[in-house]
């Protein structure tokens, strides 16, 4: 019988890695994303008094950042939820995100949509401590997705628009289908999902999934 040497092994274990679809199955750390609101610049005033400029908390990504303020929310049920954190900086239209659970609370039914995507939405009512404000639309639900640079999106053969599918494995095991890539220079490399999602799957803010196309 031939003797099975250090360099045998080494050939076979390089025919094996060399066999792995790797690229299918990069990791992506996850960040829970909670209950959160967007506001206008008309808004802000409105809700924080005239001439109120939101003052940063912490640093996301992208330019964004949670700021010191935050507002409650009244749904159809005249339900309220209380110290829903702004978003800065300012947008264009006010939008409020949030989970499937908080929308039963609330009595909304705010459609499954990417943020930005509020045309014909829930409407919802924001209450400040100098005003209110009625929202006619701009309560969603956000859909799961993936922060990408232009190297990561490279680095994982992926593209500004791609769907793919991110699985967590364990005792409460989960595949995410249809998660879409979204990718920007400013952007790091993070896949976001909502309360429910998380807590269905035992997911934590920083644990990382695997990312199969």
């Amino acid at each position: 019988m031939e003797k099975i040497t250090p360099q045998h092994i080494e050939q076979i274990v390089r025919k094996v890695v060399a066999g792995l679809d790797l690229q299918h199955t990069q990791g992506v750390k996850v960040g829970v994303s909670a209950r959160h609101i967007h506001l206008s610049a008309e808004h802000v005033e409105i809700l924080f008094g005239r001439g109120h400029a939101l003052t940063p908390k912490a640093e996301l990504m992208g330019g964004q950042y949670a700021a010191n303020e935050t507002v409650t929310i009244v749904g159809a049920k005249l339900q309220a939820i209380e110290n829903v954190r702004v978003l800065g900086p300012v947008r264009t239209a006010t939008q409020v995100e949030v989970s499937a659970t908080d929308a039963i609370k609330l009595g909304n039914r705010p459609p499954l949509r990417e943020s930005g995507d509020i045309g014909g939405s829930a409407p919802i009512t924001v209450v400040g401590p100098k005003g209110a404000v009625h929202l006619v639309e701009g309560c969603i639900i956000a859909s799961r997705h993936i922060h990408m640079s232009p190297t990561d999106a490279a680095a994982f053969g992926v593209a500004d628009g791609s769907v793919v599918s991110v699985e967590k494995g364990g005792e409460r095991g989960l595949t995410f289908n249809n998660v879409k890539i979204r990718v920007a220079p400013s952007f790091t490399l993070e896949m976001h999902i909502d309360t429910d999602e998380a807590n269905a799957a035992g997911i934590k803010s920083g644990d990382v999934l695997a990312i199969r196309k």
